[in-house]
């Protein structure tokens, strides 16, 4: 368990990694917001160790190896500044949302991902209260193939839409979410 308020920060990204409810609930406030939950299902913008446990899942969900490797991170007046890495293998579909919709359902590519991401976590006595982050989406999805999209992306994105995987995907995915913040 964290020991000291940067320990703990550095703590949110093993719970994303591992789905850890202990370690969640050592870690997350009950206050617990996550400003990155609105392309995430619900669950995910749920307060308190529950939300953390809902995002783990949604990431989780779409791709194996999760990682988040630490570059740099440094602690002061509260706040906990993390330069990292987030690694995987995308073996399921990648599900964004809007206003609890799916909205956004890249299929499975296979590839790796290995980008870099910027983390802003506030810590109180009662662990993180705050959660908030700049992210290279526009790295991720080129390595997956999706930005610029290939012509055999495009066609994968329809067929999944047409056929009616992308909603199922979209629904086990808020589903998956929901059962880890139970």
């Amino acid at each position: 368990m964290p020991t000291n308020e940067l320990e703990t920060a550095l703590a949110v990204f093993r719970v994303l990694e591992t789905g850890d409810r202990d370690l969640a609930h050592a870690t997350a406030a009950p206050s617990f917001t996550n400003r990155e939950a609105t392309v995430a299902p619900l669950a995910c913008s749920i307060e308190g160790p529950r939300g953390l446990l809902a995002s783990s899942a949604w990431m989780r969900s779409a791709f194996d190896d999760l990682r988040f490797p630490v570059l740099d991170a440094a602690f002061e007046d509260g706040v906990a500044w993390v330069r990292l890495r987030m690694q995987g293998v995308h073996r399921r579909p990648f599900v964004q949302y809007r206003d609890g919709v799916a909205e956004r359902v890249l299929p499975a590519t296979g590839r790796s991902i290995d980008f870099e991401q910027i983390h802003m976590l506030h810590v109180s006595g009662q662990g993180v209260t705050r959660h908030e982050a700049v992210r290279d989406d526009v790295t991720m999805l080129g390595q997956l193939g999706a930005f610029p999209p290939a012509p055999a992306m495009v066609l994968r994105l329809i067929g999944a839409r047409l056929s009616g995987s992308a909603g199922r995907a979209g629904r086990e995915v808020a589903a998956a979410a929901e059962a880890a913040a139970a």
